[in-house]
């Protein structure tokens, strides 16, 4: 059974979860405030974390920035919250995925699954395992990102993201793909995660050292992570 980690102050949902998930291979921990559901975060390594937004003594938001400061644990927001800016924030913030509230269980169920396969990179591997693009080297088989020698701590989306990427160097990369290759699910136009995943690599790119924008978005296309010729041009 994997570990996961829930932190929601309504307890009777709390009961239920822990019970729906249990049918299916899932041990739930239940911590009902924000303050202590971060010190659990921080004791022992969990498969995944599901992190309410509203919370007694530390909202989501702030655990969540917390736990990203020294983990690259996969992390999924529930929220009651409708506001689109809250839900960009808690990806801007390092959140792997999102789901308001009210929701129907099997569709959090496979939203976690997505997660996991993403994180343990347990689906079917026909492709090479090391990739090397410019100056940038994935290592699939042990979950790694190194660009110019420096390593890049990435969360599984974004990982998953720069890997297909990297993938199909040069070459544009549809939002539809992406959305079922990365985040399990059929691309919405509505839905912006993939976008704030894209933003929140970009940036991390850029401060490790980029020298120009390497995850190029094609306007009405998709995205692209330019090399060679293609930066240089795009440099000019």
């Amino acid at each position: 059974m994997e570990d996961i980690l829930l932190i929601d102050d309504d307890v009777e949902l709390c009961s239920m979860l822990t019970d729906y998930l249990g049918r299916y291979e899932f041990r739930v921990h239940s911590v009902h405030r924000g303050d202590e559901g971060l010190k659990t975060a921080r004791g022992r390594d969990w498969a995944l974390i599901l992190l309410d937004v509203m919370l007694p003594g530390l909202d989501g938001f702030e655990v969540l920035k917390q736990i990203r400061a020294s983990s690259d644990v996969s992390v999924m927001l529930l929220t009651a919250r409708g506001e689109d800016i809250d839900r960009i924030v808690g990806l801007e913030i390092g959140a792997d995925d999102y789901l308001p509230k009210p929701f129907n269980p099997r569709e959090l169920l496979a939203r976690m699954r997505a997660i996991l396969r993403r994180h343990s990179g347990a689906a079917t591997r026909t492709e090479p395992a090391l990739l090397r693009v410019d100056d940038l080297e994935l290592d699939a088989a042990a979950r790694s990102v190194m660009q110019g020698g420096k390593k890049i701590d990435l969360t599984s989306v974004e990982f998953a993201l720069l890997e297909t990427l990297m993938r199909f160097p040069g070459q544009v990369v549809s939002r539809e793909q992406l959305s079922e290759s990365v985040l399990g699910r059929k691309f919405d136009p509505f839905d912006r995660s993939l976008d704030m995943h894209v933003s929140r690599l970009r940036r991390k790119l850029s401060e490790n050292g980029a020298r120009d924008e390497q995850v190029k978005t094609i306007r009405g296309a998709g995205y692209q992570l330019a090399v060679g010729a293609a930066r240089q041009a795009a440099e000019g």
